[in-house]
């Protein structure tokens, strides 16, 4: 089975993460999750980022969004990442 265009953008990002050296998590929104959670939470040399996957240009919905503004309240690193600014992850992860 093919994978789709933001599959491919999510097993980038796994990689990336795990060739720098950092944790991710990719929260299931089933239960007691809140909806809009980003699709990975990302730790890296004591740093957090919430990390949104998008295909092409999929744009975040405004839950997604405001989860994302959520964590830069709370001090953390919000980003957004598509297959044409994955320089932005590897930028957090070499920062």
């Amino acid at each position: 089975m093919a994978q789709t265009p933001e599959k491919k953008v999510k097993e980038k990002i796994k990689k990336m993460v795990k060739d720098a050296g950092g944790y991710y998590a990719m929260p299931v929104m089933v239960g007691m999750a809140q909806n809009g959670t980003p699709d990975f939470l990302v730790c890296h040399r004591g740093y957090f980022a919430g990390v949104e996957a998008k295909a092409g240009k999929g744009e975040p919905t405004k839950l997604q969004l405001f989860r994302l503004k959520e964590i830069l309240d709370a001090g953390g690193s919000a980003l957004v990442i598509n297959e044409d600014n994955m320089s932005d992850l590897e930028a957090w992860l070499t920062t």
